[in-house]
Order: structure tokens, then sequence, then C-alpha cells
């Protein structure tokens, strides 16, 4: 799996998250198995202040166009704590499985994880909106980013 590249993740959406897996809600929205999997992620992220995370970094609230390289379909979410999720809206709650596996990667950044029909294997084309973000930035594009 390609779950290995290094991912940052803001102070505060840390603790929250912490709170959320210790929560109820988590464990009744979804299986131990994927909790255990956002514990791994939070464990090895590196925690940066606001100030610090990078700007084409996916933070709670970013909206992402993704890219499938199963099939090259661009898929768009932004991703989201539980209670604001709504599929059809193209917000995506933490703790369904991709929301899971794009938090703290990059534009460029490709990762798989698995997902209820099997494996995604993604690539992060850009980031359209970054409402955690420190300031306001324009659209960031793979292009642009490469680690």
């Amino acid at each position: 799996m390609i779950m290995s590249l290094p991912i940052s993740i803001t102070e505060q959406d840390a603790v929250r998250l912490r709170r959320l897996l210790d929560s109820s809600l988590a464990r009744k929205e979804t299986d131990a198995e994927s909790l255990k999997r956002l514990e791994h992620e939070l464990d090895r992220a590196q925690i940066v202040t606001q100030s610090e995370l990078p700007p084409d970094d996916i933070a709670m609230n970013s909206t992402v166009e993704l890219e499938d390289l199963s099939d090259g379909e661009i898929l768009t979410y932004t991703l989201v704590y539980p209670e604001q999720a709504d599929a059809a809206g193209g917000r995506i709650s933490i703790l369904a499985p991709l929301g899971m596996a794009m938090l703290g990667y990059r534009v460029g950044d490709e990762f798989e994880w698995p997902v209820p029909s099997g494996m995604i294997r993604v690539r992060v084309r850009r980031l359209i909106e970054s409402r955690e973000a420190a300031a306001p930035h324009p659209v960031l594009d793979a292009a642009e980013f490469r680690r």
C-alpha cells in the first residue's frame, strides 16, 4: 500500500480527530479496523501549527480534486467532520475510507487505501480551497508542486 509518504496535520485537527476517535459516534459509524487506520495516520503525521501547514496539504475543510488512477475519473470532495458530511453535495466525512486516506496528503501525491469495494488508488490533482489554511491561496495544481 502507498501510505508511507509523509503527511502534515494541524494541531487543531489532530486534537479534534483524536477526540472523534474516542467518541461513540466514531465507533457507531465506522468499523474498528478503519478507526485503527485513522489512528495510525494521526500517529505518523507531523503535527504543525496552522501557519506551518504547507499550502498544498489537504486539511479538514479542504476542497480537493482527485484522480482515480484505475479509470481516470476526476473526483471533487470537501473533507469534513461527520456531522457536516453530505455525499450528494461532495462533502466526505473524515470517517469515510477515502476521507481518512486523503488527510494530510499534498498536491501531486498518489496513495491507495482500502474501501468497501476493494482498494482505491488516487492522485491529488489540485487543492481548490483550504478553509483551514492561515491565509487564502489560489487554486494549486499538481504541476506546481513536486516532492
